[in-house]
């Protein structure tokens, strides 16, 4: 399998999705960074021109010291912008975005949603469609921000390492069925 992380995935989704899922990133003093921003505005895009009616917002507590998980610091924001409370689902317990993708669809089967769009940035958008293949999410549509936030060399280097442990790790995980 050659990936090129980064590259060869589309910003517009093919279809519309039941829900969209916003992988979580750190929040700065309890609320999103820059880059989180650039997810949620992403997502927050989609859901205003209608390409999902619900969002799952996805991320647990970055430390002991913050006061919000990054899910509840992500709806937060979401609220700020005219999203009801009502749309917005919360995963608050993800420390990696295997757990983001398991534990989002757990949530979609307990609110009887089957289809989803997966909302990250482009440098991450490759590990993310590998890990909803392994999770057997059905047809996910991804919506993948580019960042001025973050410096494009750190993240490739750090992705290519994360894709690495995730290809190992993968083999000992269970896949959620």
């Amino acid at each position: 399998m050659q990936v090129r992380i980064g590259q060869g995935m589309s910003l517009s989704s093919e279809h519309s999705t039941d829900v969209a899922i916003v992988l979580g990133a750190r929040l700065w003093d309890n609320k999103p960074s820059p880059a989180l921003k650039e997810r949620l505005d992403a997502a927050y895009e989609g859901y205003k021109s209608g390409a999902y009616p619900k969002l799952i917002v996805s991320g647990g507590l970055d430390s002991p010291e913050m006061r919000l998980t990054e899910a509840e610091g992500m709806a937060e924001y979401l609220i700020e912008r005219g999203v009801p409370k009502a749309d917005i689902w919360l995963e608050n317990e993800a420390t990696s975005t295997y757990e983001n993708l398991l534990l989002s669809r757990r949530i979609m089967e307990q609110q009887g949603v089957h289809t989803a769009s997966i909302v990250t940035h482009r440098f991450h958008g490759a590990r993310s469609r590998d890990i909803a293949e392994f999770l057997h999410y059905d047809d996910p549509q991804f919506v993948l921000a580019d960042t001025e936030a973050l410096n494009v060399w750190q993240t490739r280097g750090r992705e290519m390492l994360a894709f690495t442990k995730w290809l190992f790790d993968k083999s000992r995980l269970p896949d959620g069925k």
